[in-house]
């Protein structure tokens, strides 16, 4: 069966709600009456993309530009990869669905090595091909920014040029470029991006191999040696979201993300990002205050995260707590950390996270023994981690979770062990506060990354990363404590990856066509294929893994990330005496060579000028309003799974400015319930919601027809309110269902009519339906269907009864009556008519 456009597919593949784009606070332009149209590609699901800051903060910041737009595309899932490619259909922007090959610049976000695989399928699907030196004018220019830019030789030969540091500024200034010269003159515009701080240009730059695990580029002629990282200097003087696109489904993170702060100078060895990242830029909190009033109301979000490398460090983190939590708590939105160190987790700060809902912790140790964490330099003692988990539980919390690493350099034996010695006494202290208490332990193998001290160390062996991890799963074996690993297959290739040269680009082009896709997810990951595409391109893996001389060039030296080297040096070297080095902000500064203390150098948070934010809902008695609306369901929105369908529901009530009564408890929930969820893809002219709400922006008002238009214009298209009355009964739904349900369908082939007369003239028509728990009912169809017309060759009509307990689905009715198989009944268009037709 082929298909002539995305709609069509839809029905055929696993949560079609992730490509249908109907998220609010989308922007929309003229592709025609734009110059420089910019597609933010993520390589990866939507449901991993669409929630991630960066994406958000370009979508925000090339969308306010004049003459420039953004739009999104993610990898598609393999089910969709398979359609595209049967209908030889091409990927397109979710936003107005135009073609991505048709776009001046596609710009991907790289995050994590085992992505990569999915840039060459995005690629791919888009017509467009992989390698740099076979795209000419008639292509948009490829380019990538992202921490694995870092070291971006595995995917140098597939890129136009690479953005090394922070983007914000440097994104305007190359679409400020890209302007200035004629589009067809492609290296033009990449000489002109070649000098601006913090892109990469690999065209003007030669490859030399040194020998199977080292190589190094050279700059040509005329062109700057080393490209210097780029460097918001002050983070308040550039944009950050206020109205970020509010994703549909289940994102893994489905809240208001904020970033308090960038950067961290605690100088952990190991960390990439605290060394990539520097120095501390910390937003000020009238900033924050700003951002945050404004954006949790435009999304309707109830979470709001704080993020930074380490938000307890923030220098006001109580006070911005203070007053974001005067506006959070009676709204119901939560307040999360993601990111806490040890000992900076105080009562005063826990108080304040539990006041709507407690939210997770994770506590990352790192390294089992003090020993050990003197060499890493992650200054945290076994009396600060014991002390964080034990308040944490006297406040009434009932999982922590701990993440650890092994592998890392100098690590022995006993290392290991007092890792599990920690957890049992970590345990044994939780269960003297709760015995539901629980540890959720998690443990990755060291990979050695560019840019830190522990660049020039090897990776442990496959085996030997097999060997730890078994063990631990053995000793850890404990009730009350979940142990949780990373596979040693994966973080074999992410290390080989991580420290890569340009070689790995044929292995990447192979493994993908071996079939690699999707490897950063367990279950998809193949490590067998991967091996085969090494030894097809005659590569040699464990290379990569190997450890490297302080004299060895490294394929990422021509990357200044403003670090000296020598700073570099040092910390290697104090690491294996276990030396310590201070917080730059708090001690002497390290001499890391990446503040000229003129324009960069640390930025601490400015102090509250502002009020608290001020909480919309007046105090004392509220009178909500039960109300119950009714709906219609058509269009994409017909895409829309329950669960999303609800939550998307919620959000709009919430942008539009009205408010929920909540339940009691210690997960407060929205008081609204919707009639009989419909199975997905069914439209539908007539649905119901119950809801207990209030208008927040006229406390006295009634809920009536007048809202609707404020709440229909915060809906996606083919999601529209009809109508609302106030109720008074206790079960508004039961008593408004209906006593028979219609149903409209068109097929796109000739209906059996002799099937339909054998119904009709059948005393009985038994079928045999199971439950979703298994269980078998036999059920007469000539009971439950009271009428059925035929119009046409191609459209039926159904009247099912809906006066017993018994559901029946159109999907059952099409399979038992027409004979005809699941891929024809998602080929068909259902409607459920409403009461009056």
């Amino acid at each position: 069966m082929t298909f002539s456009n995305l709609q069509d597919i839809l029905p055929h593949v696993e949560m079609p709600g992730r490509y249908i784009g109907a998220e609010a606070n989308t922007i929309k332009k003229n592709h025609q009456q734009t110059a420089c149209r910019v597609a933010l590609a993520f390589p990866d699901m939507y449901e991993i993309g669409s929630s991630h800051m960066g994406i958000q903060v370009l979508y925000h910041i090339i969308n306010q530009y004049s003459n420039a737009l953004a739009e999104r595309v993610f990898a598609p899932a393999s089910d969709m990869i398979k359609h595209l490619k049967k209908n030889k259909i091409l990927l397109t922007s979710l936003e107005t669905r135009t073609q991505l090959k048709q776009f001046d610049i596609i710009g991907f976000s790289l995050l994590y090595e085992l992505n990569y695989t999915n840039i060459l399928s995005i690629l791919d699907l888009s017509g467009i091909p992989f390698k740099t030196a076979d795209r000419d004018q008639h292509f948009p220019l490829i380019i990538a920014g992202g921490p694995c830019t870092c070291n971006p030789e595995p995917v140098s030969d597939f890129f136009d040029a690479l953005v090394i540091g922070d983007g914000e500024q440097v994104i305007v200034k190359m679409i400020e470029k890209f302007l200035e010269h004629d589009k067809n003159d492609r290296k033009s515009i990449l000489n002109a991006w070649s000098k601006i701080d913090g892109v990469y240009v690999p065209f003007f730059y030669e490859y030399q191999s040194i020998n199977t695990c080292t190589s190094k580029r050279i700059p040509l002629n005329g062109t700057i040696g080393k490209v210097k990282r780029a460097i918001v200097a002050d983070l308040n003087q550039v944009a950050f979201p206020d109205r970020p696109v509010v994703a549909i489904g289940k994102p893994v993170h489905d809240r208001y993300s904020l970033e308090i702060a960038r950067g961290c100078t605690r100088g952990c060895r190991f960390c990439q990002a605290g060394m990539i990242y520097r120095p501390v830029r910390e937003r000020s909190t009238d900033n924050l205050l700003k951002l945050a009033k404004t954006a949790l109301p435009s999304t309707g979000y109830n979470e709001i995260s704080l993020l930074s490398l380490s938000s307890g460090d923030y220098s006001h983190i109580n006070t911005l707590m203070k007053h974001i939590m005067a506006y959070c708590q009676n709204e119901h939105i939560a307040v999360s950390l993601p990111s806490l160190r040890a000992g900076t987790l105080t009562p005063e700060l826990m108080a304040l996270i539990k006041k709507v809902r407690k939210t997770g912790f994770t506590i990352a140790p790192e390294a089992g023994s003090e020993r050990l964490r003197k060499v890493i330099n992650k200054n945290i003692t076994e009396k600060d981690i014991i002390q964080t988990v034990t308040l944490a539980f006297e406040m009434g919390w009932q999982l922590i979770k701990l993440y650890f690493m092994i592998g890392l350099p100098t690590e022995t034996p006993n290392d290991i062990e007092e890792m599990i010695d920690l957890v049992k006494r970590l345990r044994a202290i939780i269960i003297t506060y709760s015995k539901r208490g629980n540890l959720n332990v998690s443990v990755s193998t060291f990979i050695p990354k560019p840019h830190t001290p522990f660049q020039w160390c090897k990776q442990i062996s496959l085996a030997e990363s097999k060997e730890k991890i078994a063990y631990l799963r053995q000793q850890l074996n404990i009730k009350g404590v979940r142990f949780k690993w990373q596979d040693p297959n994966v973080s074999y290739m992410e290390g080989i990856w991580s420290r890569g040269d340009r070689r790995l680009g044929k292995v990447l082009i192979e493994a993908y066509r071996q079939g690699c896709l999707f490897d950063g997810w367990s279950d998809r990951f193949r490590f067998d294929l991967w091996k085969k595409a090494f030894a097809t391109a005659d590569i040699q893996p464990e290379a990569y893994h190997l450890d490297r001389s302080l004299d060895d060039p490294l394929p990422w030296d021509h990357i200044d990330v403003r670090l000296n080297r020598s700073f570099l040096i040092d910390e290697w070297q104090k690491a294996q005496n276990e030396g310590h080095t201070g917080d730059c902000r708090t001690d002497a500064c390290n001499d890391c060579g990446t503040c000229d203390f003129k324009k960069i150098q640390p930025i601490s948070g400015e102090a509250i000028k502002e009020d608290a934010l001020i909480n919309p809902l007046p105090v004392g008695n509220i009178q909500y309003h039960k109300t119950i609306f009714t709906y219609e369901k058509k269009s994409y929105a017909r895409f829309l799974g329950h669960l999303e369908l609800v939550t998307l529901i919620i959000r709009a009530f919430s942008r539009a400015g009205f408010g929920f009564q909540y339940s009691k408890g210690f997960h407060p929930m929205p008081k609204i319930s919707f009639s009989d969820p419909l199975p997905l893809g069914i439209s539908s002219e007539e649905e119901y919601f119950v809801a207990s709400i209030i208008d927040t922006k006229m406390f006295e008002s009634e809920i009536d027809m007048s809202c609707l238009k404020r709440i229909n214009s915060e809906l996606p298209e083919g999601l529209k309110l009809l109508s609302c009355e106030k109720v008074l009964s206790k079960n508004p739904l039961m008593a408004n269902k209906p006593e028979s349900i219609a149903y409209e369908i068109q097929f796109g082939d000739d209906i059996d009519h002799n099937k339909i007369k054998e119904f009709m003239d059948a005393k009985t028509f038994v079928v045999f339906k199971e439950s979703r728990k298994g269980k078998t009912r036999e059920i007469d169809l000539k009971e439950q269907i009271l009428d059925v017309q035929v119009s046409g060759k191609r459209k039926i009509y159904f009247l099912i009864n809906n006066k017993n307990s018994i559901t029946i689905r159109p999907k059952l009715v099409l399979q038992s009556i027409l004979g005809i198989n699941d891929e024809k009944v998602r080929c068909a268009h259902i409607v459920k008519l409403s009461k009056k037709n």
